[in-house]
Formats: structure tokens, sequence, C-alpha cells
């Protein structure tokens, strides 16, 4: 990490660092930042880190004035690079080669030096008792269940424990119903389902493609479902997961809608940015182009 600031400074990039020693530390540093004045956050670690920051970036002023339309980008909108040095960037990989042995710490050390930047949008998770911000992905059902599992039995084990969180997972496979309803429609849809995941980039997990055709900067959700698949049918598909050709399985649904409406009577695992969450949604909509992102 040291090289890599250091390589920053060396360009001319003026940082102010803060070291985190809990779980939500990087979203109170950010919020109390950006009361401050600062606009622009440098996310060191992985796509837990960068959601926390994210969390700290829109508060409620902010966000009604997005969802008005009555914002100033000048004076509002933050930015946000990133040092991936955690143990998942998904995010990072819809902007860089994703094959095996890429660099992405170079390219995104190139991004910040050259000052480069884009649009994207964030999306907003209203639950019984707050709000939160996410740019690559939530999800419910088999992927939430194997993450809910590692983290809470497995979490020392490194990729062992994820392998073993899976197996299990396999083993009492649940397909259960999240009702949903998406732009208005009239009914919500409670079919059991094996998962839905609701995406504004393309990756999780580090390289599995859950939504191939997401868009981080085109005011929607992409809205993947997966019905009640069976084990021995997952299992000859997990491979599809990872290059994009599962939303073209038979079981599955793709949508790209800009409001979802929950209609469940109890809080839920949830996967959000790599994090284990367990929360009772109540909606997920969009602010588009509320950050720019290095890349």
């Amino acid at each position: 990490m040291g090289a890599a600031l250091d390589r920053l400074r060396a360009a001319g990039i003026a940082l102010e660092t803060a070291e985190t020693r809990a779980g939500g530390e990087a979203t109170n540093i950010a919020r109390e930042a950006y009361r401050r004045g600062f606009r622009k956050f440098l996310a060191v670690g992985g796509d837990g880190t960068s959601c926390e920051i994210v969390n700290g970036l829109f508060p409620d002023s902010l966000v009604q004035e997005m969802l008005e339309g009555t914002s100033s980008a000048e004076d509002t909108v933050p930015t946000l690079g990133f040092l991936p040095l955690g143990t998942g960037n998904s995010f990072l990989r819809d902007f860089i080669d994703a094959s095996p042995g890429s660099d992405g710490l170079e390219h995104a050390v190139r991004a910040l030096e050259r000052r480069r930047s884009r649009p994207c949008d964030v999306l907003r998770m209203v639950h019984k008792d707050g709000e939160v911000y996410y740019i690559n992905l939530l999800s419910v059902g088999f992927a939430a269940d194997v993450a809910a599992l590692r983290h809470r039995r497995f979490q020392n084990l490194g990729q062992f424990g994820y392998l073993l969180s899976i197996f299990l997972c396999l083993a009492r496979l649940q397909r259960r119903p999240f009702p949903v309803r998406v732009d208005g429609q009239q009914d919500f849809d409670a079919r059991p389902c094996l998962f839905l995941t609701f995406n504004n980039s393309k990756f999780t997990g580090g390289t599995m493609m859950i939504a191939p055709d997401a868009v981080t900067d085109d005011g929607l959700i992409e809205y993947i479902r997966w019905g009640p698949i069976g084990r021995l049918g997952l299992i000859r598909n997990l491979a599809t997961l990872y290059d994009g050709s599962h939303t073209r399985h038979p079981l599955a649904e793709r949508l790209a809608v800009r409001r979802v409406e929950f209609q469940l009577d109890r809080p839920v695992d949830l996967m959000v940015d790599g994090e284990v969450l367990t929360l009772e949604c109540r909606t997920i909509d969009v602010l588009p182009s509320a950050l720019r992102v290095a890349v």
C-alpha cells in the first residue's frame, strides 16, 4: 500500500489518510470528511471498504436533491477512487481485464494518475430501520446464504471456508419466495426462487458475471431472477455463472428497472457489495450518476 500511495503523491495527488480499525469506521470517516467539504475519496481495500465509504457520502439532503434533480454536480457529487487491495474487488471488474492474472491495482493507479473518472449510479435500498447505498449488487437467496454461513461459522478458514459453505448450502438447498414488485407492476412476484440479485455492475465474487447486461451509469437496476433450480441443475450450471450465460437458462429472468418494492414480513440475509447484512427490505431505487468513479 505504501508504494502505491507514494506513487500517487509523486504524481501530484495530495492525500490525507485515515486508517480504520473496525467495521463501519470508513462510513463515519467519509461522512465527517464530506461534511468538512471533501469531495474526493480513495478506498484502500475491497468491495466492503468501498461500500462503507459510499454509505458515508449521501446525507439525506443530498439524496433528496438528487431524486428531485436539483443537485449541483460541481458542489455535491463525490468522486471515489480505488486501491484494490482487499479480498474481493468485483466492482472494478467492469472496467478492467477480468482474466486471471490481470493487474487491477495498476489499472486503478493509472486512472488516478491521469485524473480519469466517469459517472456512476448509486443504488439505495430502504429497509425497516434505515437505508443502505451500494454500487455493485444486492443479492438474496443462495449467494447470500453462502456468504452468511461463511461469515458466521467459517470466517477463519479462508477459501476452504467458502467452499465448505457452498457444499453445506447445496446439501440443504432452499428455494423460497422473496416477494417483489418492479416498476409499478400490479402484483408481487412470490414464486419460489434460488436467488434474486439487484445489480449496478456485472461481477460478484471477483470473476462471477452475475449480471452480464448491467451498465453502471444507465439509471437502471439490473434485476436477475433464477427460479427453483434443483441441486443437480445448479451443479451443472455453476460454470455459466462465470461467463454470464446463466441468464439464458429456462428458469432465469432478467429485467432492467428503476424501482423495486419488497413485501417481506421479517428480516432476511443479504449480500451487499460483498458484505453480509440481515435486514427487512422495503424498496430499491436509483440515484442516477450520483457518484464519479476513478476507473
